[in-house]
């Protein structure tokens, strides 16, 4: 990836090495990514399922997997981090981001496999993931997350988040970006 911590989807696939060494290649997600989303969430414990997903979730449900494999090219961007050679290739990760049509906010998610977590993963996502929303026009984007997933709040406040409280629900918080500079304008239709 290059020097610039918020790259953009252009500069994918990307091969990124992490801090343990390990490699992974961060590409754009695909249709037939279905089956190897679904493996990798099963490989989720169920609290990693609960602190992403705040449900108890034994599957995705299909309508799930279907709008992660088939983002709407004008509101929303999905990626993966793939593992392996093509016959064996493994989804050790995934990140997206959607918005309302129209609108200049995009809500984010990150996903990591919890033998993956700690060693720069969903930091080398949620940049891709900045740096895509940056560069489609995106002012803000912003993110729920469980009070209690203490590494989630401190990546995004490593990132330059503002984490705040949720004003529905005490125990979620919300991290906001601000993407743009004050005074540009954004890009979107």
């Amino acid at each position: 990836m290059p020097n610039d911590p918020f790259a953009d989807a252009d500069d994918l696939p990307a091969r990124v090495t992490l801090r343990d060494g390990r490699q992974v290649v961060l590409r754009n997600i695909q249709a037939e990514d279905k089956a190897a989303l679904q493996a990798a969430f099963h490989r989720l414990s169920a609290d990693s399922r609960y602190t992403r997903f705040m449900a108890s979730m034994r599957d995705l449900p299909e309508a799930m997997l279907e709008s992660a494999t088939h983002p709407a090219p004008d509101r929303a961007f999905a990626l993966v981090a793939v593992t392996g050679d093509a016959e064996a290739e493994r989804i050790v990760g995934s990140a997206r981001y959607a918005a309302a049509a129209g609108s200049d906010i995009c809500e984010f998610g990150v996903t990591v496999g919890d033998d993956w977590h700690g060693i720069g993963l969903a930091r080398s996502l949620l940049q891709v993931l900045i740096g895509a929303a940056r560069a489609r026009g995106y002012r803000t984007m912003e993110g729920y997350v469980l009070a209690s997933n203490s590494s989630m709040r401190g990546l995004a406040h490593r990132l330059g988040f503002a984490d705040t409280q949720c004003p529905d629900d005490a125990t979620l918080r919300v991290v906001t970006l601000h993407l743009m500079e004050e005074g540009s304008t954004s890009s979107l239709p």
